[in-house]
């Protein structure tokens, strides 16, 4: 089923072109599904920086992962033997499991998982879960689907490596997707850590990350979030 799309947002989010590189470009407006998609297409993202208010962020460089260039070793290829990837069977234990107050560095809160429980019910944000042979779930993340775009938000795993096997079929997804074979898919991880660069992520300048978001969300989606 195509996502529907919400009712339009009543803010107008600033374009980030030329804005800070590592603060928010602005502060406020809300968490809805109109507010939340418009600022994807725009290339930015929520994080709270108050209990109250919401900073929208568009970093620079902004990480991404290039589909072709995701390492697997050969110790998370023989994980990926150990796992079932499976698509939005669990979103909600997905995003509780990253929002644990135990991790650290946490900034899932209330507001964030509600408006992104929202938004995959309107078929737009989307779960890629990691079950082991027993039935449970040992990881997984979970992201924005818009066209060829997958804006990856967070992932957690309970097994060694049942993250990472969650990444792997991620990518596998999208390169089955109409944007992969045009080369306009985009995977964006926001800021690429030491962690991601060992996956493969790389850092690229916002001008041209917003010029591949242009591309990437007139792209029809993959055919398992659609």
């Amino acid at each position: 089923m195509a996502p529907i799309e919400p009712p339009p947002s009543p803010w107008i989010l600033p374009d980030p072109s030329g804005g800070p590189s590592f603060n928010p470009i602005t502060v406020g407006a809300d968490l809805e599904a109109g507010t939340l998609l418009s600022a994807y297409r725009s290339g930015l993202f929520p994080m709270p920086v108050t209990r109250r208010k919401v900073g929208w962020w568009s970093p620079d460089p902004r990480g991404i992962l290039p589909l072709g260039s995701l390492k697997v070793s050969r110790s998370l290829r023989k994980s990926c033997t150990r796992f079932e990837i499976r698509i939005d069977t669990a979103f909600e234990t997905v995003i509780d499991s990253c929002a644990d107050p135990a991790r650290p560095h946490g900034w899932i809160d209330g507001r964030i998982r509600d408006a992104y429980c929202r938004l995959h019910e309107l078929g737009w944000a989307h779960s890629v879960e990691a079950w082991n042979e027993d039935g449970q779930l040992a990881g997984g993340l979970y992201g924005v689907a818009i066209g060829g775009l997958f804006a990856g938000e967070s992932m957690f795993h309970r097994e060694t490596d049942a993250s990472k096997v969650a990444l792997v079929g991620l990518v596998e997804v999208l390169k089955t997707g109409p944007a992969a074979r045009e080369g306009v898919a985009l995977l964006d991880v926001q800021w690429s850590t030491e962690h991601l660069e060992s996956l493969g992520t790389i850092e690229i300048p916002r001008d041209l990350y917003l010029a591949r978001l242009a591309l990437a969300i007139e792209a029809p989606l993959p055919s398992a979030f659609a």
